[in-house]
């Protein structure tokens, strides 16, 4: 496991203003390079061979490393290519989904904006569990076990799947067939059921807030509430009942995009207080706990009971609707602010003050 007082090292030969803010070409990487060039960074972009007419048609990567596969981020000669070019990495759910958490803790010598050990706990749901409920949050119930599911439930599987292969069972015998039609249609593999997670389904809109916390400061901003479009599931609408119980449809919770929310504001102080909560905690689990940015996944009933089911440790794709237009950022900053600008700001004021080792890891 590569060690804090080796990034450290690393950080230390670096030239701080020649500072460049990179990331893998893919999820919110638009985002984060939009981000630091409004603050003054250079930035590069570690892309699959075939996807650079994103950062082509879009051009806010000075430098694009072509690759056939992510993986090729831990290759030697690219990571001396991004330590020759000072590059601070900004993590997001690509780098679970397609590397890994433990091949990032043991073979990513490069400095991450983010706590690395807190993508451990993101990518593990019996310790995101454990993290939810010491911070005080509501929590839908689980099941262990297919074969004692009660009530309506979800099936998840882990990583950062995006809701690929996500199914609502209501009893053992649904599970099973609908475990079946996920594998047939190739949403799911057989060893997927091997790593299941069975969750309460709560009736109720999903909302996620994203937060950042700047370990500068101490202070938890909240910068932009979303929601996410999900297909099948958000068109099943359009489809007459009579039909779908004809074709005994079985829908997936593949995200396709993110809608931005702006939540009544009698919402908004538990919102906060759960942001709070969680960062509290993440310092006692994970020292120093959670630098820059993260999202609480919740549900939000007719009763406006927040059930939180998910925490992501980093940067998500729902902060995009954020872009240069964000109401809640735009409260405490004014036009611009969005969190790939903010993740550049605290990288430039901790340069400023000299306390760039506060937010690498």
């Amino acid at each position: 496991m590569i060690t804090k007082d080796e990034i450290n090292d690393i950080l230390r030969r670096y030239e701080t203003k020649k500072i460049t803010i990179g990331t893998l070409g893919s999820h919110s990487a638009l985002n984060i390079f939009k981000g630091a060039k409004e603050e003054g960074f250079g930035t590069i972009c570690v892309c699959k061979r075939g996807d650079e007419i994103v950062y082509q048609s879009f051009p806010l990567a000075d430098e694009v490393i072509l690759v056939e596969d992510f993986n090729e981020l831990l290759d030697e000669d690219i990571q001396q290519r991004l330590r020759q070019t000072n590059t601070i990495l900004v993590p997001h759910g690509s780098f679970n989904a397609y590397i890994g958490t433990e091949k990032i803790m043991d073979e990513l010598r490069i400095p991450l904006f983010g706590n690395r050990e807190l993508l451990r706990w993101e990518t593990d749901r019996e310790k995101q569990r454990e993290w939810l409920q010491k911070a005080g949050l509501t929590l839908p119930k689980t099941f262990k076990d297919p074969n004692g599911i009660q009530g309506l439930v979800i099936a998840k599987f882990s990583g950062t799947r995006g809701g690929k292969g996500y199914f609502l069972a209501n009893s053992p015998e649904s599970f099973h067939k609908k475990a079946r039609d996920m594998i047939k249609r190739g949403h799911l593999r057989r060893e997927d059921l091997e790593d299941i997670h069975l969750q309460e389904y709560i009736i109720g809109v999903n909302v996620y807030p994203s937060y950042f916390h700047s370990p500068l400061t101490n202070e938890v901003e909240l910068l932009g509430i979303d929601k996410r479009y999900e297909s099948a599931v958000d068109n099943i609408g359009r489809i007459p009942a009579s039909e779908q119980l004809q074709i005994a449809l079985n829908p997936t919770y593949t995200v396709i995009g993110n809608i931005p929310i702006i939540v009544r504001e009698s919402l908004l102080p538990e919102i906060l207080r759960m942001g709070e909560n969680v960062v509290k905690i993440s310092k006692e689990i994970a020292p120093p706990g959670i630098i820059g940015p993260f999202c609480l996944e919740t549900v939000i009933t007719d009763g406006l009971e927040i059930f939180t089911f998910e925490i992501s440790a980093r940067i998500v794709a729902g902060s995009n609707v954020g872009i240069g237009t964000s109401p809640y950022a735009y409260l405490n900053y004014g036009e611009g602010m969005y969190m790939g600008r903010r993740i550049a700001r605290e990288i430039k004021i901790a340069i400023k003050t000299n306390e760039l080792e506060k937010v690498v890891y």
